[in-house]
């Protein structure tokens, strides 16, 4: 059981930083839980406010319900208990209320709620769906608008008045007239969070729309750039934030932009550039080609030795 309430987890993750690892796989992709734990271990030693097992960087979309069970027990076993571990939920509404069901069991602090599989959805829908996942769980559920879950500022203001767990929005969409009413009009009762990949991009500006916290890609292979970085836009040090922008975040960017879900893709890679292979991403996804890993090589090294 978690010691950590959904007001207390609200809290705690708009404090910092926030990780999202990877998912370790070996050459058969199957899941390299090893791997994994000694990942989580070395990433939840850095001042981060909290563990994001399995989601969007951690390919969620490419595991089963049973290996997201597998993957959220590790980190809970790999992570200081003073940090919080949260889980992943999605697909169809049923799906997602089991994994929040699960992710309690499993003892993970909070539930995140990606969008729901493929359909578009009514935001009469929308809302059924995350209050049926609230209701289903006492741990404090994040949800992420981003695809087909784009929300509109009624939706989350009547789920925020119903669902007492529901404690954050991540934008993974940039809209940035919500993210303004939502800081506006809610009193602070969510905590938002950046989800645009790359957030570091547009951490600064979205730090004026009450967004203290975001999830950090680059975190999982450069932790001392990225808390540099954020430490840089809690503190709105513009000059810092766009010199760091410009030396490594903007030609990072560059090589991402090449292939669709590279965002991934890319982070797996930085990881293997710095001598902590996770193994390649599982399809859909495809990794870097052996060039454009050689080019991301380059970069790391070039930020890592200045």
């Amino acid at each position: 059981m978690t010691s950590f309430s959904p007001e207390s987890l609200r809290t705690t993750l708009g404090a910092g930083l926030l990780c999202f690892p990877v998912t370790h796989a070996r050459p058969d992709l199957t899941f390299d839980e090893e791997g994994y734990r000694a990942h989580v271990a070395w990433q939840s030693s850095y001042p981060v406010s909290g563990v994001f097992a399995a989601g969007g960087t951690g390919e969620f979309v490419s595991l089963t319900p049973d290996e997201v069970g597998r993957v959220v027990r590790a980190a809970v076993a790999a992570t200081p208990a003073e940090k919080p571990v949260v889980a992943p939920a999605g697909y169809g509404t049923a799906q997602a209320v089991a994994m929040a069901r699960d992710a309690e069991a499993a003892g993970a602090a909070g539930v995140f709620l990606l969008p729901p599989y493929l359909t578009e959805v009514s935001q009469e829908g929308l809302v059924a769906h995350v209050r049926a996942v609230c209701e289903a769980t006492e741990l404090g559920v994040i949800v992420y608008h981003r695809a087909n879950a784009a929300f509109g500022f009624d939706a989350v203001r009547e789920l925020t008045d119903s669902c007492p767990n529901l404690i954050g929005f991540k934008d993974g969409i940039g809209d940035v007239d919500l993210m303004t009413r939502i800081h506006a009009g809610l009193d602070g009762r969510l905590l938002s969070v950046g989800g645009l990949p790359t957030a570091e991009t547009y951490a600064l500006p979205y730090l004026e729309m009450g967004v203290t916290t975001y999830s950090s890609a680059i975190f999982n292979f450069l932790p001392e750039f990225a808390l540099d970085f954020y430490t840089a836009v809690r503190a709105r040090d513009a000059a810092t934030v766009y010199r760091k922008l410009n030396e490594f975040v903007l030609p990072y960017l560059t090589i991402r932009d090449r292939g669709v879900g590279y965002a991934v893709s890319i982070v797996k890679a930085g990881l293997a550039v710095v001598g902590r292979d996770p193994g390649p991403v599982r399809p859909p996804l495809t990794d870097l080609t052996p060039a454009e890993r050689g080019e991301l090589r380059a970069l790391v090294e070039k930020v890592t030795s200045a």
